[in-house]
């Protein structure tokens, strides 16, 4: 009988979709694995409509089976599932030692935790909150099994780190290119984009800083902003505003660079050679961008609410420009080996081994 994943995530104005976006990545590869996979959604309507068994971002049903559990995101699983699955993956930023504990006897594994509420669970998956970057060797033997460095334990959790784990779309890995792609003298197409709710209202700034640096003729590039708010003022030459972006993983490569904040894009951004500036929604995500900008990454303008747009607009016609060329290039290697795309099946077959354990 296929072993049955649970992906538990949630969905709301603060949260976005991103956290969809990684469970359908997850639920491809787990069921290329021969399992089956259900959405477990918590949330407002976007969240419903998951749970309903609709695609997100297109207008086609889901590839698994989903379950709308209500707007409250600790919302319980219902005991039916709980007897029918093999393993819960949460993955919704916040949890609680309760929370988690109450999926039992599942065996439980959590997609990022800076709390010590992951110490209740199986298996912990860290891509981003102790640091990318983890070798693999030297391999030492614990209890008789082989341990790698980027595998610790906290409590009676097993915990594996570093951006091998960093989950981005099949797509994503499709479209990544051979070669290290070489970056032109300047921007000229750039994607703006800081996910389908954009909670703080982030596309408005940057519309107003790359408005005054087209003013100023410090950039002549064209943008394409994602503002699902919807944007206050006349687009600037160049300056396409929308709403949505259907199929946004196969459209990042038709852009020279990408502005966003921390999430699944950015990761494909990064598989897919794209170089990319960042702006945290807040301090826990620039947490997460500041450690990925050390590994050079990605550049680092800061927390976007608290931002002095002053100080970005002279960063970002830097960057832009044709100062910025030599460390967009060195961006889009570092990049590319972060992300090498093949997380989905990582994290897949790491989820399997905990369903095959005995209880």
């Amino acid at each position: 009988m296929s072993p049955l994943l649970i992906l538990r995530v949630h969905a709301d104005l603060r949260l976005g979709l991103g956290h969809v976006a990684r469970a359908l990545a997850l639920q491809e590869a787990w069921r290329a694995l021969g399992g089956e996979a259900c959405i477990a959604v918590s949330g407002d309507d976007r969240a419903r409509r998951v749970g309903g068994g609709r695609h997100p971002f297109l207008d086609q049903p889901l590839p698994c089976g989903a379950i709308y559990l209500g707007e409250a995101i600790h919302a319980p699983l219902p005991e039916e599932w709980k007897t029918r699955a093999a393993a819960v993956l949460v993955d919704q930023w916040d949890t609680t030692a309760p929370f988690l504990q109450a999926l039992r006897p599942l065996k439980v594994a959590v997609m990022e935790d800076d709390t010590d509420a992951h110490e209740t669970a199986d298996l912990l998956f860290q891509p981003f909150l102790e640091g990318v970057r983890w070798p693999d060797h030297p391999v030492k033997v614990v209890g008789g099994r082989k341990v790698r460095p980027y595998e610790t334990t906290s409590g009676a959790c097993r915990v594996v780190r570093g951006s091998n784990f960093i989950v981005v779309d099949k797509a994503a890995l499709e479209l990544r290119p051979k070669r290290v792609p070489l970056q032109p003298l300047a921007v000229h197409k750039l994607l703006v984009t800081f996910g389908g709710s954009d909670g703080p209202n982030l596309a408005q700034k940057a519309f107003d800083t790359l408005a005054q640096l087209a003013v100023e003729d410090r950039w002549r590039g064209a943008c394409t902003l994602l503002a699902p708010n919807g944007i206050q003022g006349t687009p600037f030459p160049g300056c396409t505003v929308v709403k949505s972006l259907p199929g946004l993983t196969r459209r990042i490569p038709e852009f020279d660079a990408i502005w966003c904040s921390a999430g699944v894009t950015l990761a494909e951004a990064l598989c897919m050679g794209i170089p990319a500036t960042v702006w945290g929604q807040n301090e826990r995500q620039h947490t997460i961008l500041a450690d990925l900008a050390l590994a050079n990454g990605c550049f680092d303008l800061g927390v976007g609410p608290e931002a002095d747009l002053a100080i970005v607009r002279e960063a970002l016609a830097q960057w832009l420009g044709p100062e910025g060329q030599d460390n967009r290039q060195e961006q889009v290697r570092d990049g590319m080996v972060l992300v090498d795309g093949l997380a989905a099946s990582r994290v897949a077959q790491e989820l399997w081994r905990l369903a095959e354990c005995p209880a």
